[in-house]
């Protein structure tokens, strides 16, 4: 049974209340993007732990000039990461408005 058109408005009043905001996942990509700030925000843990521990690899082999690879791939990921911020928040709504629509189906006890 699909929600009611009151339970469809309680539903994205509540998604809108509760999303992330795109200009502090911006904000955080731009100043902790290396250590995977935004990711984190995001509720993208495991891939924000794989750049931060990339991060500090990078930073502590870069004094034997290996250091610089991981470093690069954190950079490209992060030049990567601009693009995919707004898909990432568009999962997540959808992703809590499924999860509200099966709070609504499920009977009160």
């Amino acid at each position: 049974m699909s929600p009611s058109v009151n339970e469809r408005m309680l539903i994205e009043q509540r998604v809108s209340n509760e999303m992330k905001s795109p200009v502090v996942a911006y904000l955080l990509w731009f100043f902790t993007g290396g250590l995977g700030g935004h990711r984190f925000y995001l509720g993208r843990t495991g891939s924000g732990l794989a750049m931060l521990g990339l991060t500090l690899v990078g930073l502590l082999a870069s004094a034997i000039l290996i250091g610089f690879i991981p470093l690069a791939i954190v950079g490209i990921w992060l030049l990567v990461d601009a693009f995919l911020i707004p898909k990432m928040l568009q999962e997540g709504r959808s992703a809590l408005r499924e999860k509200l629509i099966l709070e609504f189906r499920t009977p009160a006890r």
